[in-house]
């Protein structure tokens, strides 16, 4: 199957598999699981934090930043379409009594600071009490600029707010920017960091922030049902993760742009390459056609894509430039009988 749908159906590689049946167990709910615990003091300290907690998935991990942040009654700032704020649950406001103050994301994913500014609470009981602005990087696809974040750090310490970073696919921006991940980091508070995305993680996600925040968070993780027995078996795949296949993400990139180029060359289809800076293409398709009917017609073809007008294909480990040119013969063959 070929699967453009997202970079989380990425499969375990023959030698995390390895390490997960290799990985030395405990109990990490007693902090005795030997496995989480070198997974966590070493990535912290690759990653310019203090301390590191390793959680199910990064839904999981950004409601715990937020809650570790932020206390019942107040309020985080964040982009219209961020992660944390469309696409998970509400959970903010419905486990944390946190209210979203969501502002339009600019074209290139950043948030005017400006704005945000404006969107400030005064100090007044009417109002939600202000205390976070919230970053994602990459957002659909778009790296956030090493300067832009400098601003954004300079604007949270003016306004006395804290900063995190929804870093759900930040190696693939550092990648792209080809710097260290402390090159970003070094921004932020605390930061996630997803594992089984493009990193080709099984399960988890990370935390990072100072051994405060992560205390409070490891509390919060627990309260919320996320505690883990002999969760070394994870971790072991976790650092594999972190230490093969971060520059693979640069193929996914070259792939992308692969992909991107092909689909331009097809009638009907519109698609900016401009605008393909890491692992995510988009696609516009005319309004006569039914993607779901595309979508239909790939499967049988045992290649899966998420319907739309406006197709998002994601390139990751398990797709390759044939895997691409297989897609493209196909999607191409179908344009042709519909259009």
């Amino acid at each position: 199957m070929i699967d453009f749908r997202s970079d989380t159906v990425t499969r375990p590689s023959e030698k995390m598999r390895q390490a997960m049946s290799a990985a030395e167990l405990g109990d990490d709910v007693y902090g005795d699981d030997p496995t989480v615990n070198e997974l966590e003091s070493w990535s912290a300290k690759n990653h310019g934090f203090e301390d590191a907690l390793f959680c199910s998935s990064g839904t999981q991990a950004n409601l715990l930043a937020l809650m570790s942040h932020c206390e019942r009654g107040d309020e985080y700032l964040c982009g219209q379409q961020a992660h944390n704020y469309k696409f998970e649950g509400g959970g903010a406001a419905v486990l944390g009594s946190i209210q979203p103050q969501p502002v339009e994301n600019e074209k290139d994913g950043t948030l005017c600071l400006s704005k945000l500014g404006g969107y400030i609470k005064p100090i007044d009981p009417h109002y939600a009490r202000t205390r976070l602005l919230s970053l994602e990087n990459t957002i659909n696809g778009k790296v956030l600029p090493l300067n832009y974040l400098a601003q954004a750090r300079e604007f949270a310490d003016k306004h006395k707010l804290s900063l995190h970073l929804d870093g759900a696919r930040v190696y693939n921006a550092a990648v792209a920017l080809d710097v260290d991940i402390k090159k970003i980091s070094e921004h932020f508070d605390s930061i996630t960091v997803c594992l089984s995305k493009g990193l080709g993680a099984p399960i988890g996600s990370l935390l990072f922030g100072s051994t405060e925040f992560i205390a409070k968070a490891r509390r919060w993780r627990k309260v919320l049902g996320g505690g883990m027995r002999q969760v070394g078996l994870l971790a072991a795949a976790a650092k594999v993760a972190l230490t093969d296949n971060i520059t693979k993400l640069k193929v996914d990139h070259q792939n992308a742009m692969y992909l991107a180029t092909a689909l331009k060359n097809i009638k009907g289809i519109s698609v900016d390459t401009n605008q393909v800076q890491t692992n995510m293409v988009f696609a516009k398709l005319p309004s006569t056609i039914d993607a779901k009917l595309i979508a239909n017609e790939l499967k049988q073809k045992n290649i899966l894509i998420t319907p739309s007008q406006y197709l998002r294909l994601v390139t990751h480990l398990d797709i390759s430039t044939n895997d691409i040119d297989i897609f493209v013969k196909e999607f191409e063959r179908i344009m042709f009988k519909y259009c």
